[in-house]
């Protein structure tokens, strides 16, 4: 190159093609592949046992990554069968749900068939149809008196932004102190609502929905109020049903005595709930339950969270619609039947752990928890306690309470 560029002729670079080797079937993925190379003309060459070793230790490696290429396809494979198999029984349940179950509610809702094929999760297209028949409407709310409600909602936000102090008759019981507090607590929840989906958030395509749900339902029921756990239970229900549908069923859902008693926090009844749930916690985990009973870890610490989004915040999206698709089905036992399926699924891992880490851990599950392995631990779990269910169970423990607030003397003793 020296002389070439003394003589005033251009150099030629490389071609890269020069010192590419054509023997072999593929290019190498790293610098391993060079131990087949041979040394550069200024150093020894190898010596044969070495050279053999070195080809011996290449091919070895070829052999594993091939082996590694073809776990890999079989896993792809896997996936896609198993992404197909998912997609084909979805599209059957849809149909049998369309054409054989929602048009004969009435008759086919409590059949054995139409339970099971419940228990397998019920198909995004028409969950909100199910939801809404299964959660009823004994409240008889309309179309029409959402759109009042949601009328008044926005006169009183436009009220309170201009300091306006008229109080409607409805309201007479409540000051403005406590409204405004409670329509900024709104506007504050919103903004955490499924922030990874971002869907809720300001400007987001159902922000306004929410916010306009969670505001009527504050003028409907002024005694209730707007309480934090609310927006999930909405948000859930918005991103399945219309809106007015989405109130409708929001307000009777509610309206259950379990989230009545939780979101008016009606302490007795509460400590009743706790006091059922221990029961049935004592009878399937005997072991988790006294390692709970050791560290003082009473359920308030976990099931409050749990019980006031429906797991809406604690499991991932998908894994608590099915959650609420079997809650729908069974009531508000599921929840708690549901929150012993999680402790059995976590016992091994519970029972090793001291206060704190058990109580970080189940008011933060893990994000990746496996549906079908949940649910296999929640069908399980048995709500029965010497032969009395869980409704049983609950109305005995509230009685015994009623009777003790009476100071009933036998119950002293």
């Amino acid at each position: 190159m020296e002389y070439e560029d003394k003589a005033g002729r251009p150099s030629k670079p490389p071609s890269p093609k020069q010192n590419v080797r054509k023997n072999l079937d593929f290019e190498p993925l790293s610098t391993t592949a060079l131990i087949l190379e041979d040394r550069p003309a200024n150093l020894p060459a190898k010596p044969a046992e070495e050279a053999q070793k070195h080809r011996q230790q290449y091919e070895e490696m070829v052999v594993q990554a091939k082996k590694r290429e073809l776990k890999e396809a079989q896993r792809r494979k896997k996936q896609l069968e198993e992404r197909c198999r998912v997609e084909e029984s979805i599209g059957n349940a849809v149909l049998t749900w369309n054409n054989e179950i929602l048009p004969n509610w009435e008759t086919m809702w409590c059949s054995r068939k139409v339970r099971d094929l419940w228990w397998q999760g019920i198909p995004p297209s028409v969950r909100g149809k199910v939801w809404s028949l299964a959660i009823g409407n004994e409240l008889n709310i309309t179309h029409e008196l959402f759109d009042i409600c949601l009328a008044r909602a926005k006169e009183r936000w436009r009220s309170l932004s201009t300091g306006g102090s008229e109080l409607e008759n409805e309201d007479a019981g409540f000051s403005a102190a406590d409204r405004e507090a409670s329509l900024e607590l709104i506007k504050l929840d919103i903004s955490r609502t499924f922030p990874n989906l971002c869907i809720f958030q300001q400007g987001g395509p159902y922000h306004d929905t929410l916010h306009s749900i969670l505001g009527a339902y504050t003028c409907y029921r002024p005694d209730v109020g707007y309480v934090q756990g609310m927006s999930f239970i909405a948000a859930v229900l918005i991103l399945n049903l219309d809106t007015a549908d989405a109130f409708i069923a929001f307000s009777n859902l509610l309206n259950k005595p379990c989230q009545m008693a939780f979101f008016r926090v009606d302490h007795g009844l509460m400590l009743t709930y706790f006091a059922a749930f221990e029961v049935f916690f004592e009878e399937n985990l005997p072991k988790l339950f006294a390692h709970f009973k050791k560290n003082n870890l009473t359920p308030d610490i976990y099931l409050i969270d749990w019980i006031f989004t429906l797991y809406s915040k604690s499991l991932p999206l998908d894994l608590a619609c099915r959650i609420w698709d079997v809650f729908c089905r069974d009531g508000e036992e599921f929840l708690f039947r549901t929150a012993l399926g999680i402790l059995k699924l976590f016992e091994d891992i519970l029972t090793k752990m001291d206060f704190i880490h058990m109580a970080q851990f189940l008011t933060r599950l893990p994000e990746d928890l496996p549906a079908e392995e949940l649910f296999a631990s929640i069908a399980t779990i048995q709500m029965q306690s010497r032969n009395k269910k869980w409704a049983q169970v609950l109305t005995a423990l509230q009685k015994d309470s009623r009777e003790m607030e009476k100071g009933s003397p036998a119950l002293r003793h």
